[in-house]
């Protein structure tokens, strides 16, 4: 399968957001945008955060992720249970971040294969280095941009049951919620497919 690469640090202002997706996702399936969106971020935040730029940000990174994916995947992530919306949020982190995707499927699929009961404390710095080998055109990064992604791809992790904690970084095998699986077949999403499921 051909797949282009085009690596950004496009996850270093939030991990998995799943609270924060659910709520989006009922905006997005009302169709709310423009001055409404405004107001119900920003102005009445309903998403519960400090500072209004904080808001904003959280609300526009899963509105970003949940777009590469369609109305049915937003009603999993609305509506579905914990297990099912999170995974439907990975899945839509994954197709917006194949950075992460790619580390999920050339890395975490071989630590599961070797039967590893933890990541390798080396395992995303080295995935990072060799990256540049699949895209010559990625960004060279400050080492704490290199930290943020390092840390908020643990906390995906972490979030979506793969690593029973960030500390520890003990694996976990977790089966992909059936409706989202579904989902990912229906609509030929055969590269998040590939991703997420790293314990098939």
């Amino acid at each position: 399968m051909h797949v282009e690469y085009h690596y950004q640090a496009n996850f270093t202002k939030g991990s998995l957001l799943v609270p924060e997706s659910r709520i989006v996702a009922k905006l997005l399936l009302e169709d709310i945008s423009g001055k409404d969106w405004t107001q119900i971020i920003a102005t009445e935040n309903v998403l519960q955060k400090r500072t209004q730029n904080t808001a904003n940000t959280h609300a526009n990174l899963a509105r970003s992720r949940l777009k590469t994916m369609g109305p049915k995947l937003w009603k999993l992530v609305s509506n579905g249970s914990s297990p099912v919306a999170t995974h439907a949020v990975l899945a839509a982190t994954i197709k917006f971040s194949p950075l992460l995707g790619d580390f999920m499927n050339l890395a975490l699929k071989e630590e599961f294969k070797r039967f590893e009961e933890k990541l390798r404390p080396t395992l995303w710095d080295n995935y990072l280095d060799a990256c540049r080998d699949r895209d010559p055109n990625m960004p060279k990064w400050t080492e704490g941009t290199r930290a943020k992604l390092k840390q908020n791809a643990f906390r995906i992790l972490a979030e979506a049951g793969f690593l029973t904690d960030t500390r520890s970084k003990r694996l976990n095998p977790v089966p992909i919620a059936p409706e989202v699986i579904s989902y990912l077949e229906d609509h030929k999403e055969a590269y998040v497919l590939q991703c997420i499921q790293v314990t098939r």
